[in-house]
């Protein structure tokens, strides 16, 4: 590793320690319920409601609601979106309820809107009453006679300017009324224009929500036949089951701050009632202010009952709901449990069908060449049988994406060229024509004899000159088998391994060279009749020959000049294995012959 490398690597390491460190300070933003972030600042600021009344219940209601998948579940998410809806309901009566019991004394400029809301309230109602009157004066055949009154003003364009009038003082007050709201703290119209969203969004939910039951959750969970849709479906319902812990933990906080509210209230509402005993000497007016005022805040406590009510049955629900994706997570892990021992099964029966179907292929081939081939091919045949099975059970059959799958292929078969021509290669060497281990090849120049022939590759003993001592030289050459297909490869082997050898021999000067070499060639004739006549016969059957063949194995001996001598070249057909013994009998013959010869040149 150089000093680039080192220094790529230790900047690596730093940006991702600092991301880890940024992403565990951050991790407050991850909520599963997105209205749970706070508005405060801070990555885990305290959740706080949006808006003037509190309609966290039925959003997070209607956030698990799609969530829901069996039929048990859908009944959950319906009672939850009802008794949600009913929570908030009450959340904005109590809201109007405490924002009209409410008593401010305006000043400023707060009291100079509410006098300016007075007048334009009179003025409004003047506004009605004119065209109320207008309406009853105009007659009914006014638009018959427009033509003649077009000069002059007629009923109708009163009553047109009185609708006009009457618009602009509406808007006019509609405006002054939310100043006087804002300037006096008083909230009722807000909170009547969040009721009237929520209220719209409830009827646009029920319309969209869905009429399905369902099925029961055994069922549902049937339908997620491979092992990849099981693990999916059970990091779903982890995290559903988080949502539902949320939402539970959720209400659990609205039940315990409205129990506050409550007590709080009740203690307000008994101080207000022995306030009121005590004052019996006051107007009547007075008491019948303060009587409907505790009649106000018994209300507003009967309504803090009920939704305290229905946030314990919120709890209550999202307990059960989160039970019953505790019992649906259970189902999964069990299918998922099958799953794994579907593909446990498959792995131990391909190794026991395996080993199974070479033992038996081995009892009945005899050959070991043979019995290796079927080896290989049966250990990958049932390699990839069970590979495909064990992806079936995982993925399930292939049901989509065709030219994905396509492209991919050929990706694949672009940059594993090599390796899939050297598989086809090992078809053709595995083929009649092809070579087995011990024959005597030339691959690529390189000759030697064949080891072992893999899928991929083959494997050769180098040796040295076939003509000279051929021994191997301990050297283990490897080529991929594509050589079978766009190269060249010689086989020296056939049945009998027959291969051409020769010997060199120099006779002295001083010797008859012809009668010599003739009695060389009947020796060698005669030592190789034998072998030349086998392989005659098996070239002829190897090259499916009729008749006499084209080439003849019978020996012939060339003589060639040397200095004052002769050297002759016994060329000769003998088989691969015993080519040494062959080669020792001929010389043998060679010299006692030259010997012969000698004393005869002596004599």
């Amino acid at each position: 590793m150089n000093r680039t490398h080192k220094i790529t690597a230790a900047l690596s390491l730093a940006v991702v320690v600092l991301c880890l460190v940024g992403s565990f300070m951050t991790r407050g933003v991850m909520e599963h319920l997105p209205f749970l972030h706070g508005q405060g600042k801070g990555w885990n600021a305290i959740p706080r409601p949006y808006g003037i009344v509190d309609q966290r219940p039925w959003q997070t209601a209607k956030t698990l609601a799609p969530l829901a998948v069996s039929a048990e579940e859908l009944e959950f998410a319906r009672e939850a979106g009802r008794l949600a809806d009913h929570e908030v309901d009450q959340a904005f009566a109590q809201s109007l309820r405490q924002a009209s019991a409410e008593t401010r004394e305006l000043t400023g400029e707060a009291l100079a809107l509410q006098q300016r809301v007075n007048e334009l309230q009179q003025t409004v109602k003047e506004d009605q009453q004119r065209i109320a009157a207008l309406t009853a004066k105009t007659p009914p055949t006014a638009g018959a006679v427009a033509g003649a009154a077009s000069a002059v003003g007629t009923p109708g364009d009163d009553l047109d300017v009185a609708k006009a009038q009457l618009s602009l003082d509406q808007e006019e007050l509609a405006d002054s009324m939310d100043d006087l709201a804002r300037a006096s703290g008083d909230h009722r119209g807000k909170i009547q224009q969040e009721l009237t969203a929520h209220q719209a969004e409830i009827k646009k939910y029920n319309l969209q929500a869905t009429e399905s039951d369902g099925q029961a959750a055994v069922v549902s969970a049937g339908r997620y036949k491979t092992l990849a849709g099981q693990v999916s479906e059970w990091w779903a319902q982890r995290s559903r089951r988080q949502l539902i812990a949320q939402a539970e933990q959720l209400a659990n906080a609205d039940v315990a701050a409205l129990a506050a509210d409550h007590a709080r209230l009740e203690a307000e509402a008994q101080a207000a009632e022995g306030k009121a005993a005590s004052a019996a000497g006051e107007s009547n007016s007075s008491r019948v202010r303060d009587l409907q005022s505790l009649a106000t805040q018994r209300n507003i406590l009967s309504i803090l009952d009920d939704r305290l009510g229905s946030q314990q049955q919120l709890v209550a629900l999202y307990v059960r709901w989160g039970n019953q994706v505790e019992l649906q997570h259970k189902i999964m892990l069990h299918l998922m449990l099958q799953s794994l021992t579907m593909i446990a099964t498959i792995v131990l029966l391909t190794i026991l069908a395996g080993w199974a179907l070479q033992v038996t292929f081995d009892r009945i081939s005899r050959d070991r060449r043979q019995r290796q081939t079927l080896r290989i091919i049966l250990n990958l045949a049932t390699q990839v049988i069970g590979l495909l099975l064990v992806l079936l059970v995982i993925f399930g059959p292939p049901q989509q994406m065709p030219t994905i799958l396509g492209l991919a292929t050929a990706g694949l078969t672009v940059v594993f060229q090599d390796f899939i021509l050297a598989f086809c290669g090992w078809f053709v060497l595995m083929g009649r024509n092809g070579i087995r281990v011990g024959d005597w090849v030339e691959i690529s120049g390189v000759g030697g004899e064949v080891v072992e022939i893999g899928v991929f590759r083959t494997w050769l003993l180098e040796t040295g000159n076939w003509t000279a001592n051929g021994h191997p030289t301990g050297r283990r050459v490897s080529f991929l088998n594509g050589y079978a297909i766009h190269g060249t490869y010689f086989n020296f082997s056939t049945q009998g391994q027959w291969m051409w050898d020769e010997i060199k021999v120099s006779i002295p000067p001083g010797t008859e060279a012809y009668p010599l070499i003739d009695k060389i060639r009947e020796a060698a004739v005669k030592a190789t009749e034998a072998d030349a006549k086998m392989a005659e016969e098996e070239w002829k059957r190897v090259t499916h020959e009729e008749g006499l063949p084209h080439f003849s194995a019978t020996p012939s001996v060339d003589m060639r000049p040397a200095g004052g001598g002769v050297d002759i070249v016994v060329r000769y057909v003998t088989r691969a294995g015993v080519r040494l013994e062959t080669r020792n009998r001929l010389f043998g013959a060679v010299v006692e012959l030259m010997m012969g010869a000698r004393e005869v040149s002596a004599k």
